[in-house]
């Protein structure tokens, strides 16, 4: 697990050229990949601790020990970065509403965290054509296109309305530099973006002053200074979070479990099942590998890494899509890059003073780097499609998922109690998967007359096309 083959002379691989989990590129090279891997994983990481009322250093901090943690358990075969996971929000402000201080909500997110566990043993052990079955190629498609699109209010309702100008400009210097730049400068693109961001920023403020727009801090438009470092003088090098949350509970805390806000939050494990499902079948086409027999694998240690997480008070984690982006786009899928960023995430999570630095990231900035990569992430549903033959001449392809990508990327809501209410990701997940399979029973045929204007190609068989002798492989 700790040997990687150095390729291509440890240098920049030639244009269609990948680098796989076992091997690595020079180490200069690799702690660049590394640091471009955190910038990924910043915004997310660090907004939905804020938004569900819980440290964001703190979430930094386990978001590294926890990718250490996720990469022993699948012995290196499926590079991930565990990040804050967002499907918990919708049930974290539901448990708040009924009165739940943080406590409560770790301790709901600790059970969730267990189950994901046991239903991973369960993989393990049944094998992965159980989630093949249920999570066909169609269906995966839909999942990780809603999960990406759904984070689109993120950035439009928290990031980019902070500063709509570094927003546009942070967003076309990562997409030139993406498509533009030469060699390795390319595939660190995000991270130059938020170097130029921070840089763009600064000189707005030296130029042209205050702004006056939306505070993510304040939650109301003011007039700040677009970077703010006043904290810094008087933050501590190296510490764990010491402060109280908005709630009064200390930021490093144990949680109380109640079975009420357990079943509010539980829903949320439905799309950690599907996320991280997607993550599994997205790498193995990438890379090439076989990485069924890591299926279970993959879900067990996200699920320990969560419960783990709130044991101490920190935020639930998933298998991050932000870092699938990466990937896609650098081709470069060595689990080294996957160390080196969980060991940086640690120590900047002991480091209060980079909670400074962090919370100091403009919002116009993320907004520019969020709106490139959550975009990706989207389309990487879509090249699912592609790359399978799911034809949407087929009603079975079309109505389900319709359904379940307005429901998911809506924020959707299905109240089915005063107190329980499913909404977001997991409502999209569960009307895809659950529609899909509810029309599928015992059906043959071809599309109904009623869709055949949406394609000319009669479907087959789910995930083949004509003429194919085999089932085409998961894709990203």
């Amino acid at each position: 697990m700790f040997k990687w083959d150095v390729v291509y002379g440890g240098k920049t691989p030639p244009p269609g050229k990948a680098v796989g989990p076992h091997e690595r590129l020079s180490w200069g090279r690799t702690i660049g990949l590394g640091a471009q891997h955190v910038v990924a994983m910043f915004g997310a990481t660090f907004v939905f601790p804020i938004v569900m009322g819980l440290d964001p250093n703190l979430a930094i901090l386990f978001s590294g020990i926890c990718t250490i943690l996720f990469l022993l358990v699948v012995k290196g075969h499926v590079p991930s970065y565990l990040g804050t996971s967002g499907s918990f929000v919708a049930g974290v402000t539901a448990i708040r509403l009924q009165g739940g201080d943080s406590a409560d909500v770790t301790g709901a997110i600790l059970v969730s965290g267990l189950v994901l566990a046991l239903v991973g043993v369960l993989v393990h052990f049944a094998g992965a054509n159980v989630l093949k079955k249920v999570l066909p190629p169609a269906v995966t498609g839909a999942v990780v296109m809603l999960i990406g699109f759904n984070l689109a209010p993120v950035v439009a309702n928290v990031y980019w309305p902070q500063d709509q100008w570094i927003a546009l400009m942070v967003a076309a210097f990562v997409v030139f530099a993406t498509v533009r730049f030469p060699g390795f400068w390319a595939r660190i693109s995000v991270f130059l973006g938020l170097v130029f961001g921070y840089l763009i920023s600064w000189f707005s403020d030296e130029v042209f002053g205050k702004i006056t727009s939306f505070s993510a801090a304040a939650n109301k438009v003011t007039t700040h200074d677009r970077i703010d470092l006043s904290g810094l003088s008087q933050a501590k090098w190296i510490g764990l979070p010491s402060m109280h949350l908005r709630d009064g509970v200390p930021a490093v805390h144990g949680p109380s479990i109640s079975l009420t806000f357990v079943l509010l939050i539980l829903p949320a494990v439905i799309a950690l099942i599907a996320e991280n499902t997607g993550h599994v079948r997205a790498v193995a086409e990438m890379t090439g590998e076989d990485l069924d027999p890591y299926m279970g694998r993959a879900l067990a240690a996200d699920g320990i890494a969560t419960a783990l997480a709130s044991t101490f008070g920190a935020s639930p984690t998933t298998t991050y899509a932000e870092n699938i982006g990466v990937m896609s786009a650098t081709r470069i899928y060595s689990t080294a890059a996957y160390y080196v960023a969980a060991f940086v995430a640690i120590i900047l999570g002991l480091c209060p003073k980079f909670g400074v630095v962090v919370n100091a990231i403009p919002g116009g900035v993320l907004g520019g780097i969020t709106v490139v990569l959550y975009g990706m992430i989207g389309l990487i549903g879509a090249k699912i499609w592609v790359d399978n033959g799911v034809s949407f001449a087929d009603p079975l392809n079309m109505a389900p998922l319709a359904a379940g990508l307005i429901a998911g990327i809506g924020n959707v809501s299905l109240k089915i109690t005063h107190s329980f209410e499913l909404g977001g990701i997991a409502l999209g997940t569960i009307v895809v998967i659950a529609f899909y399979h509810l029309v599928n029973v015992r059906r043959t045929g071809g599309p109904s007359p009623a869709l055949a204007s949406f394609g000319d190609i009669p479907p087959t068989h789910e995930g083949r096309r004509s003429g194919d002798d085999d089932p085409a492989p998961a894709s990203v």
